[in-house]
């Protein structure tokens, strides 16, 4: 099982869909290598060098955490079942709640289109907030994620990098 990388009152905390079998074999997240997530990080400016996922734990000295929506690691988020989503979603609501950070960031819509039961998803910031923090999705940045290239990934992290400065 891959385990959280939270602490209180960060900035933002980070939400995958679910670990990646290999994330969850190495007990590293975003292990896989075809995952942009460090390198969109780090070049949209959240980080200022690129992180290794065998030192994911760095991300917290930038004010940074990682979670999952669902625990259970599959190589592909579509085999998660909207029970799986619905059975998780009250822990991880009482996780929001007791860290408390500023922005909550979704990586791709699944998860919060099944945690706030919507069907219609925009990316960028949504109108509602999630246990008191501001919401935000953003592409996932897996490397089965096609439709997004690491141009498009940087220029989106990088917007939202900009709206936690303000």
């Amino acid at each position: 099982m891959l385990k959280d990388i939270i602490a209180k009152d960060l900035t933002v905390i980070f939400c995958g869909i679910n670990p990646g079998l290999k994330s969850a074999e190495d007990g590293h997240h975003f292990s896989g290598r075809s995952n942009r997530f460090w390198k969109v990080m780090h070049q949209s400016g959240f980080t200022s060098y690129q992180i290794e996922a065998e030192n994911d734990r760095d991300i917290l000295d930038f004010g940074l955490g990682l979670t999952t929506a669902v625990a259970r690691a599959t190589s592909r988020a579509d085999e998660l079942s909207k029970d799986e989503f619905d059975s998780s979603l009250e822990f991880f609501k009482t996780k929001i709640t007791e860290f408390h950070p500023r922005y909550i960031v979704f990586l791709g819509k699944a998860a919060y289109q099944a945690f706030s039961k919507k069907k219609q998803i925009s990316w960028g910031l949504q109108p509602e907030d999630f246990c008191g923090s501001i919401v935000w999705v953003l592409p996932n940045t897996s490397g089965l994620n096609r439709g997004f290239s690491l141009d498009d990934l940087v220029e989106f992290y990088s917007e939202f990098y900009a709206e936690t400065q303000k």
